[in-house]
């Protein structure tokens, strides 16, 4: 018990851990949700991204969802790494979920997690064309910037080592969806836009929580957390909507 307590009060002076060995229990079960929540998440939105390369105008486009697709991929195994590392069985992590299940585009759950997997809501959801997933990946990515830039200074180093190198790459996605964005709206498809907006807003938005004031400073005496999912909303939201502005679109 004093040893318990003793890692508990080196976490919340901003002490960090470095490996599996005197992790206590609480910290552990919430260091593998986060990891779980990533990466499901990368590999569920890497997954349905792939059924849009072929939906790409040209072969510039192909070769920008066939990057995202390989890079998530990627993202997802150095966090599952060390998962695995916590005697996480990694081969089989990759392959027992259905990562290609979606809701219909009608459904709305929220905030609600799939039933197979700890992926964000809004990876339940299908992307309908081309441009719905130039959106998409628009309002995602720098929503995903966000929650790494919180996540990269967190008390367990290899994790927040891991978050640091995977931010520039999902930065670059937001890139990517920004050029696309841009020439969609010069080959005149604002409308069309304007419609994924309205529907993927709201869903990307869900994807920061709901705010638990007790559970987040939990987190945060942990060294879990340092901001709360409504202050990562907020930011997210501005510069979202600056990028909507930049586009001629509006947010809902």
């Amino acid at each position: 018990m004093s040893d318990a307590m003793s890692i508990d009060s080196y976490l919340a002076a901003g002490g960090v851990l470095t490996n599996p060995t005197n992790v206590p229990p609480r910290y552990r079960a919430e260091l593998m949700k986060l990891m779980a929540t990533f990466v499901d998440s990368e590999l569920a939105g890497a997954a349905g991204f792939a059924d849009a390369i072929n939906l790409g105008p040209g072969i510039k486009e192909r070769i920008a969802a066939a990057r995202i697709v390989l890079e998530k991929t990627d993202s997802a195994e150095r966090v599952l790494r060390i998962m695995g590392e916590f005697g996480v069985d990694t081969d089989r992590y990759a392959t027992h979920h259905p990562w290609t299940a979606r809701l219909a585009r009608g459904a709305d759950i929220g905030a609600v997690r799939s039933e197979h997997d700890m992926r964000l809501a809004v990876f339940n959801y299908p992307i309908q064309g081309w441009t719905d997933a130039v959106v998409m990946n628009l309002l995602m990515s720098n929503a995903v910037v966000e929650q790494l830039a919180e996540f990269s200074s967190i008390s367990y180093q290899p994790l927040a080592e891991a978050f640091r190198e995977i931010s520039p790459i999902e930065e670059h996605h937001g890139e990517l969806a920004l050029e696309g964005a841009i020439k969609l709206v010069a080959q005149g498809e604002t409308e069309t836009m304007q419609n994924s907006v309205d529907y993927w807003w709201p869903r990307v938005a869900a994807s920061f929580g709901s705010g638990n004031v007790e559970k987040t400073e939990n987190l945060r005496k942990m060294g879990l957390r340092h901001k709360s999912g409504p202050e990562l909303k907020r930011s997210w939201t501005k510069k979202a909507s600056d990028l909507l502005d930049q586009l001629g679109l509006t947010k809902p």
